[in-house]
């Protein structure tokens, strides 16, 4: 009698820790799902709350010399560091200064042929001035012509991202 009621108790125990709230499950499917679509860079990110590159745009209009946030956003990729994948330039929407992204103690890289993809960049956005020379570096990098190189000559503001976690869409 004793073992009918153990197993009847250890039944009752299995069915209620099975049951389990169906909202919260869906949650995570979706979560998972919308994971499984991205390869991931860097530190692990999740592609939830990101913002767009409009909502991105605004974020960087209110930052000054020296001011920094934390953001994570989702835009296209307009170039890549053609050596190794060390740096890349996101699309914001009517923008000429595209985000220089570089990544948290050069500890990863993206993909060197990513240009027009999507991606989720998680990190610190903040404003930086690029002398001359690193801008012909980077245009180097980036595989510009002799002459698109040689027509830099003036230091440029623009918005610059740091990033622990870049997520790029499959």
């Amino acid at each position: 009698m004793k073992i009918h009621f153990l197993l009847l108790a250890l039944s009752v125990c299995l069915i209620s820790c099975k049951q389990s709230n169906p909202e919260k499950n869906s949650e995570l499917a979706l979560l998972e799902t919308s994971q499984d679509n991205y390869k991931s860079f860097g530190e692990e990110i999740s592609p939830a709350n990101a913002l767009n590159a409009a909502q991105m745009k605004a974020e960087y209009a209110s930052l000054k010399p020296g001011d920094s946030i934390k953001a994570k956003f989702r835009t296209t990729v307009n170039s890549v560091c053609k050596m190794k994948g060390c740096w890349m330039t996101l699309e914001l929407p009517e923008e000429d200064n595209d985000p220089m992204v570089k990544f948290r103690d050069y500890a990863f890289f993206v993909p060197k042929d990513i240009e027009g993809r999507e991606v989720i960049v998680e990190g610190v956005a903040f404003m930086e001035e690029t002398s001359v020379e690193d801008q012909k570096h980077y245009a180097e990098d980036a595989g510009r012509s002799k002459e698109e190189i040689a027509a830099i000559t003036e230091v440029k503001r623009s918005p610059a991202f740091l990033a622990i976690g870049v997520l790029l869409k499959e």
